[in-house]
């Protein structure tokens, strides 16, 4: 596997507090890779080390075979959109293309022109009088005109309407299979995760969980629901990811390449949130897991 991004032990500290800690991970090339985790994981840190925007404490990270950051062309290399999708309020739209052509070598006035036409925003309007979602389709819109190979979106959609967020979403989804960008989302929203993302990793207190293909970690997983019994009980084979238990039954979601022969259990597929959900309750106590390859 080729990885976009590269993390081995890595880590940043601001005083006294570790914001993220001992964080090794891939991402994967040519994918749409979703980031999620709950607030506190450190996935907001990570994002900003792998563009540059601050330096590691510790370890080391490589982005695109080079250090975030290090020169005029690894930056190029690189589009971002952080959390807000940030634009210039007293600027307009044509202004933020002109900015845009003035920072970037590699920028393609043709695909920006192209994608705020079919949006449908004027150039003479300024940022500030948009709306949320037009905001976010400009922030964007400057990110792909740059012409990276590596997309990186900060909960890009958190802030916006369902509407405004499907459409910034079918927009991402084009721009990707139009530039053949490799693209990290992170996003608190798994539906959009779902919709958008073929690759997951679940990252808890600095540490991945879980890490795959999203079709092959959903056909590994599944629920057992039966009488109550130990986890101690189940094969080797069987991970147990998380557990609860009343009087008389137990619900297990359970990690396995095998099948499944115990007739006690009623055995049920999971969806990617039920996943999510999983790793985020058990991760306190449990080890990571490498991805699926």
């Amino acid at each position: 596997m080729t990885a976009v991004l590269e993390a081995r032990g890595l880590g940043k500290k601001y005083g006294q507090r570790w914001a993220l800690s001992g964080c090794t991970l891939d991402v994967p090339a040519g994918r749409v890779v979703g980031l999620v985790g709950p607030n506190g994981a450190g996935k907001t840190t990570l994002l900003n080390l792998a563009v540059g925007q601050v330096a590691p404490t510790a370890g080391s990270i490589e982005v695109l075979g080079g250090r975030p950051a290090s020169g005029p062309a690894q930056l190029a290399k690189v589009g971002y959109v952080a959390q807000d999708t940030p634009t210039y309020a007293g600027l307009s739209v044509g202004d933020h293309l002109k900015l845009g052509a003035r920072l970037n070598p590699g920028w393609d006035d043709a695909v920006a022109r192209e994608r705020i036409g079919r949006l449908g925003l004027d150039l003479g309007h300024r940022a500030g009088k948009l709306s949320g979602g037009q905001r976010a389709q400009l922030a964007l819109t400057l990110g792909i005109a740059k012409r990276p190979e590596l997309l990186i979106l900060d909960e890009p959609v958190a802030a916006l309407d369902p509407l405004a967020r499907r459409e910034f979403l079918q927009s991402l989804m084009e721009a990707t299979a139009e530039h053949s960008l490799s693209v990290v989302l992170s996003s608190h929203l798994v539906s959009d995760l779902e919709r958008t993302c073929d690759y997951l990793i679940v990252l808890v207190d600095s540490r991945v969980q879980v890490a795959g293909d999203v079709d092959e970690l959903l056909a590994a997983h599944h629920r057992l629901t039966g009488p109550r019994r130990d986890a101690g009980t189940l094969p080797a084979d069987q991970h147990v990811v998380s557990e609860s238990h009343t009087d008389r039954q137990s619900t297990f979601v359970v990690r396995t390449d095998g099948p499944i022969h115990d007739p006690a259990w009623t055995v049920g597929q999971i969806n990617l949130e039920d996943l999510v959900l999983s790793y985020m309750a058990a991760a306190p106590s449990r080890p990571a897991l490498e991805a699926i390859r």
